[in-house]
């Protein structure tokens, strides 16, 4: 698949071109029509999406044909990019004008004349483009989390699933430094006063049974699978790329590393695929 990305210049190219990218796609941004054949014959071989974002300032007249030229090629030789996508981003005036306020950026068609002269300039030279295209985004109202979730309706699929990685640690030696959620264990019996089960670890069938045969665990683990079905797919609706979830206990090696397990196969059964890390459990 290749996605040509034009519009109005601050009408969030960049983003959605980052939207791409965070879903898999190999951006090339800002570039030169002249160069499209060349850089897709490059790419064809070993990227399977690929997207390139168009500036508008010297090329408006040419983009259009040669995304015509693109598709036509692709129809005829049957190449990697048979789907040829364009996709046109624009916004209200007064939006692009405060836009450009903000970032204090001069417009591309600032030539002479305000701002607004300006982009009502662009729009104008970018009219026959716009009818070209298979999707239009109006961003006025869109923050990125919207745009977001807009370009994944796009492609027809809500794109990638959310990574995500689950951690095991001791509190003796401090907090991971990178995670999202922390999951104080230590309420729940410790194995380690087991003398037949100081020796193992979380992996256990043997502690695993120790653990969860608690009445205290038991109500933890219910809740920990609400709260999994609950918060995941609602980070993903947040457009949210990445969650790691920590469990902790004194000793890194009992409780938390059976807690993360149980996690991680909770995330499994949700369709994830997470990373487990059981960070203190050799030392």
């Amino acid at each position: 698949m290749l996605v040509v990305i034009a519009g109005l210049s601050g009408s969030g190219r960049s983003e959605a071109a980052n939207c791409l990218e965070d879903l898999g796609f190999y951006v090339v941004d800002n570039l030169p029509p002249a160069l499209i054949p060349k850089v897709t014959e490059l790419a064809a071989p070993t990227i399977g999406r690929l997207c390139l974002t168009m500036g508008t300032e010297r090329y408006s007249t040419q983009i259009a044909p040669a995304v015509a030229a693109l598709r036509s090629s692709a129809v005829a030789e049957n190449d990697a990019y048979g789907d040829v996508r364009l996709w046109f981003l624009e916004a209200e005036t007064q939006v692009l004008v405060r836009r450009y306020k903000s970032t204090r950026r001069r417009h591309p068609f600032a030539f002479t004349g305000s701002v607004q002269e300006a982009i009502d300039a662009e729009r104008d030279a970018l009219s026959g483009l716009r009818a070209e295209a298979d999707l239009v985004i109006d961003t006025s109202a869109l923050n990125v989390h919207d745009l977001r979730r807009r370009v994944q309706a796009a492609l027809g699929s809500d794109g990638t699933r959310l990574t995500t990685r689950v951690v095991s640690f001791s509190y003796r030696h401090g907090l991971p430094p990178d995670v999202d959620m922390v999951l104080d264990c230590r309420f729940l019996p410790n194995p380690h006063w087991e003398e037949d089960l100081r020796s193992l670890d979380g992996t256990s069938p043997k502690v695993q049974a120790f653990v969860s045969g608690k009445p205290s665990a038991q109500g933890f683990l219910r809740q920990l699978d609400d709260l999994c079905e609950l918060l995941l797919p609602a980070f993903e609706a947040e457009g949210k790329s990445y969650l790691t979830l920590a469990f902790g206990c004194t000793g890194g090696r009992h409780r938390s590393v059976f807690l993360a397990e149980y996690a991680a196969s909770v995330l499994r059964r949700m369709g994830f695929d997470p990373q487990v890390h059981h960070r203190d459990l050799r030392r």
